[in-house]
């Protein structure tokens, strides 16, 4: 009997500690946590195109995809401390087998393929998440966050699809 009641105490409290979260702490931390999915397989993708790409636009893209995406993943680690939150560590189980699929296949549509779905697909998809975090977090630091970093993800974007990526022949 006594094991039945600290059990049910034990569970009390847990579910008092789940409902003193604000509602809008999940939300915030969610955006966080899948900000950081995207950041990881943007940066893995990239390593990827670093070393299997052919095209030196291509390449370059690459480079700045990692150099830039670590900074910014950087940053919402330490963001993150700071709200409590853990950030996974690596893409999406969803974006893994993206970057599956860009390695598979015929060599010369690589590039096609990277600049496709982690050039142009994954930064619109990055774009609405940070756009509604921007307007909608309820933390007036995860907000800001996501504000600042907009303008780096916009120009990701223009810039692969300024990348002239078809196979030669």
């Amino acid at each position: 009997m006594r094991r039945l009641q600290s059990l049910l105490a034990t569970s009390l409290v847990c579910i008092a500690a789940m409902a003193a979260v604000p509602a809008h702490a999940k939300s915030d931390a969610s955006f966080m946590k899948d900000a950081a999915h995207a950041g990881a397989a943007e940066i893995e993708a990239s390593k990827l195109a670093q070393s299997k790409a052919k095209s030196a636009d291509v390449k370059s893209f690459a480079d700045s995809m990692v150099t830039d995406h670590t900074k910014v993943a950087d940053e919402l680690k330490a963001l993150a401390a700071t709200k409590n939150v853990k950030l996974p560590d690596g893409p999406s189980v969803k974006q893994k087998a993206e970057i599956k699929l860009i390695d598979a296949g015929d060599n010369d549509k690589f590039d096609a393929r990277y600049a496709k779905h982690f050039g142009v697909n994954a930064h619109k998809d990055t774009i609405k998440l940070f756009e509604d975090a921007a307007k909608n977090a309820k933390d007036p630091e995860v907000k800001a966050w996501a504000e600042k970093t907009l303008p780096g993800l916009r120009h990701h974007l223009e810039m692969a699809q300024a990348l002239s990526v078809a196979p030669k022949k």
